[in-house]
């Protein structure tokens, strides 16, 4: 049954946001940010801060963002804030409240004016909570999300375009958010008052980063642990990353169905776990590590989007307060997950995988962000782990 918040009612005056479901509901409000439309999964995320981190992060590629929380724009917008500035992340995002103004001394701008000048489309004054309710009970719908400051709108039309997007299961998007070329990461983790530091030019283990669609605190945060990092696109073929005489592999996260990215990626992953590569895979990246031991992903019915999820840690009980991104997960349903592969942790919301380590290898990964941003900091050991391997 659909909710009275989210039905085709006639539109109110004043209205130039509206968000069009693929089953037919409207919800309309007011219209911010780049005018437009655009398609995509409509999400939601439970953060309270953040929210420029979050429209930034590759992995919202083809992504519209509920935001749970109601003040959205209270700290402004700064270029430092940025996960990702030449790549697209979220299409789009809800909001309750009117964009609150910014009340913060690091502000450069209003959220308005930066989702504008990223191409991004805003709606303010739905009922979130709604939305939310109907995502947890009835899954990540597909939608449209448009913005006119007349308020002209084509509902059909928009209908039609919402209902005939193939979404996300099956979808390839580390292509279209990786990076063009090779680079050598240079920047370090940020310090206030002082910015973000830079690489140190020490012999130091050499990391190369395949970039499905990366955020760039998880690069800052290997220079952190002590790795230099040589960044490379998705489509990197195994003889180029060997010829960087790599000392580690690390996987990145990225938007879009794992199996399909897989295609390309599992068998140059295969490949390097044969030659026992140490490797470390985040999100998108700990899925096809799974995949290529011999695991399966599964599309989640809500996925997981906040900073505040709680993963438990088997060996030895510890409970890790963590930040997640993903609408696909690995499969830990009895058998699933093959003989080559270990479960090291699970989340304590829905017992889903959160963690894997591969049988005899030095291979392992997480579904979850320990390069938080926005998030809690409880898993940057993570990065020393791997960093420690590599000797």
């Amino acid at each position: 049954m659909a909710d009275p918040a989210l039905s085709h009612a006639p539109q109110p005056d004043g209205a130039t946001g509206v968000l069009v479901l693929a089953d037919g509901s409207v919800a309309w409000g007011r219209g911010f940010g780049a005018a437009g439309a655009a398609v995509g999964e409509v999400c939601f995320n439970t953060a309270m801060t953040g929210y420029q981190e979050v429209m930034t992060d590759p992995s919202y590629a083809a992504q519209i963002v509920t935001f749970t929380f109601p003040h959205i724009g209270n700290v402004g917008t700064n270029p430092e804030d940025m996960e990702s500035h030449d790549t697209p992340g979220a299409v789009g995002c809800v909001v309750r409240e009117d964009v609150t103004a910014p009340a913060n001394f690091r502000a450069a701008g209003t959220f308005q004016q930066w989702m504008e000048k990223q191409g991004k489309i805003g709606i303010a004054g739905l009922d979130t909570r709604a939305l939310t309710r109907r995502i947890r009970m009835s899954g990540a719908p597909n939608a449209v999300i448009a913005h006119d400051p007349k308020g002209e709108f084509d509902i059909p039309a928009l209908i039609e375009r919402a209902k005939t997007w193939p979404g996300l299961e099956g979808m390839d998007l580390a292509r279209v958010v990786t990076r063009d070329g090779q680079e050598s990461w240079e920047g370090s983790v940020w310090h206030l008052g002082k910015g973000f530091g830079r690489s140190p030019h020490d012999r130091r283990p050499h990391v190369v980063a395949m970039d499905f669609g990366a955020k760039d605190n998880i690069f800052r945060n290997l220079v952190k642990a002590g790795a230099a990092v040589t960044v490379v696109p998705a489509e990197t073929s195994l003889e180029t990353i060997l010829a960087l005489q790599p000392d580690g592999v690390f996987l990145s996260n990225g938007p879009g169905d794992p199996a399909a990215t897989g295609a390309y990626a599992v068998p140059v992953i295969q490949k390097l776990l044969e030659a026992d590569m140490p490797i470390f895979g985040i999100c998108l990246g700990h899925q096809m590590l799974a995949l290529a031991a011999g695991a399966r992903t599964t599309k989640m019915h809500q996925g997981h989007r906040g900073a505040n999820h709680p993963v438990k840690r088997m060996a030895d009980g510890v409970v890790e307060i963590t930040s997640m991104n993903h609408g696909f997960a690995v499969d830990n349903a009895p058998g699933a997950l093959g003989e080559n592969v270990i479960e090291t942790h699970v989340s304590l919301f829905d017992g889903s995988n959160c963690g894997i380590a591969v049988k005899g290898k030095r291979a392992f990964g997480v579904q979850y962000h320990p390069e938080a941003s926005p998030g809690p900091q409880d898993s940057f050991y993570l990065f020393e782990k791997f960093v420690g391997m590599l000797g």
